[in-house]
């Protein structure tokens, strides 16, 4: 939709930078995209959810300086009919409804229509209970394309031939239920454009922080040295950073062993060791 003569932004040369506001939709009220930058295209029967606290902290300033960018796709405004309808009855009945082929067939052509047809470069997901659970590794995937197309689903779900149409990823954040994609979304979006470069100032802390080597993160403590009687151990403060390094790395391998045993497996299979040793603590 073209920007009215009162909307329309100033032009500008070269390279676009967002204008924070207190209205969060103004964040998206921009149809021009800027290039180069990593976009998140989100379809969603909830727009003004977005950008939500994407538009605040580290994202948002990210967001404002142009280091990436947020279009929504309204699936009303494809939906059938004088209602704009977007879901039905289910097919061989059942409870709930299911959004439409038709209509999210309409919506994903218009969001892919300018994407690389290489997937690997533009990867399209659907937020969903029953996909891969999101870890980190794959924010590290997605970090590296150019964008990324991500359905909020509803309701019962959505009609399986559209994932079958576009080999649509499947993506969950856990083994649970939420009413909708779009909080979903937001965290995917949250975990990746926090390693896109310069995002967050020292690129080195997202590499040491937790499930970036299969380990949970080590412990942290800062001022005061002692609080209620508890002190920071004694190596933090030594100064010895070899010490502290390999207190660390101790620490981190014991509460993965402790609390996420997957992930220990994983760890130690990394390393070429038996991933089913060494379980008990």
């Amino acid at each position: 939709m073209a920007d009215s003569p009162k909307t329309r932004p100033a032009r500008s040369h070269g390279r676009k930078t967002l204008r924070a506001s207190l209205k969060p939709r103004d964040l998206m009220n921009e149809p021009r995209r800027l290039k180069g930058a990593w976009t998140a295209r989100v379809i969603t029967l909830m727009p003004e959810a977005f950008p939500g606290v994407l538009g605040l902290s580290l994202t948002g300033r990210a967001l404002e300086a142009g280091l990436w960018q947020l279009e929504t796709i309204p699936l009303r405004r494809f939906g059938i009919g004088r209602h704009n309808n977007v879901d039905d009855t289910p097919a061989g009945g059942g409870a709930g409804m299911v959004l439409r082929a038709d209509v999210l067939g309409d919506a994903i052509d218009t969001a892919m229509a300018d994407t690389p047809a290489d997937r690997t470069r533009w990867p399209i997901v659907c937020l969903s209970p029953r996909g891969r659970r999101f870890d980190q590794e794959m924010a590290e995937r997605f970090a590296r394309t150019e964008g990324i197309t991500l359905l909020c689903g509803r309701f019962e779900g959505i009609d399986e031939r559209v994932l079958e149409e576009y080999a649509m990823t499947e993506v969950s954040l856990g083994d649970f239920i939420l009413t909708g994609g779009e909080i979903a979304a937001q965290a995917l979006i949250d975990a990746t454009v926090r390693l896109i470069p310069r995002v967050i100032g020292n690129q080195a802390s997202t590499e040491e922080e937790t499930f970036s080597d299969f380990l949970l993160e080590h412990p942290q403590y800062t001022k005061p040295s002692v609080w209620r009687g508890r002190a920071i151990p004694e190596v933090l403060l030594s100064g010895h950073h070899a010490n502290i390094a390999r207190w660390r790395k101790e620490m981190a391998e014991r509460l993965t062993k402790e609390r996420r045993p997957d992930l220990w497996r994983a760890y130690r299979e990394k390393r070429g060791r038996d991933p089913e040793e060494d379980q008990e603590l």
